[in-house]
């Protein structure tokens, strides 16, 4: 009988994070995903009953570029998702799959019990650990 792995969220999160404040200039925003070489930003909380926000590559390319605005006069909260998909740590890695497949996201930020921002993970992350540990236990 082949063993179900068991992949917590935090074996596999990146732990580099990074944040920016939501009244930043869309522009502002594309430069720290270059000069970072990331696809996403998080965009911090004002207090401690606010959110996570986030904003990827594909809100700057739909709703900003796609629609001519100019990167400099709009600033990332008009664009940002929020609240943003929060995964706990110690969450399987198969139901984060599922939580993010069930939204139709690629990324979820993760939190620990305190609701802390600790890391981030990817779809692509979390597959690839899948698969890895499926070859390793075929292997054994």
């Amino acid at each position: 009988m082949k063993s179900i792995p068991h992949i917590k969220v935090g074996e596999v999160m990146r732990t580099e994070v990074h944040t920016i404040d939501p009244m930043t200039p869309v522009r502002d925003a594309m430069r720290v995903m270059a000069e970072h070489g990331v696809s996403s930003l998080v965009i911090e909380r004002r207090d401690e009953q606010d959110e996570l926000g986030l904003v990827v590559v594909s809100d700057i390319a739909t709703k900003v570029i796609a629609l001519n605005h100019s990167p400099d006069r709009v600033d990332v909260y008009e664009i940002m998702s929020k609240p943003a998909l929060t995964l706990d740590i110690a969450m399987d890695i198969r139901y984060a799959v599922r939580l993010l497949g069930n939204f139709g996201l690629s990324r979820g930020l993760v939190v620990d019990h305190d609701r802390k921002l600790v890391g981030i993970v990817s779809m692509r992350d979390m597959v690839l650990a899948y698969v890895e540990h499926e070859a390793k236990t075929v292997e054994a």
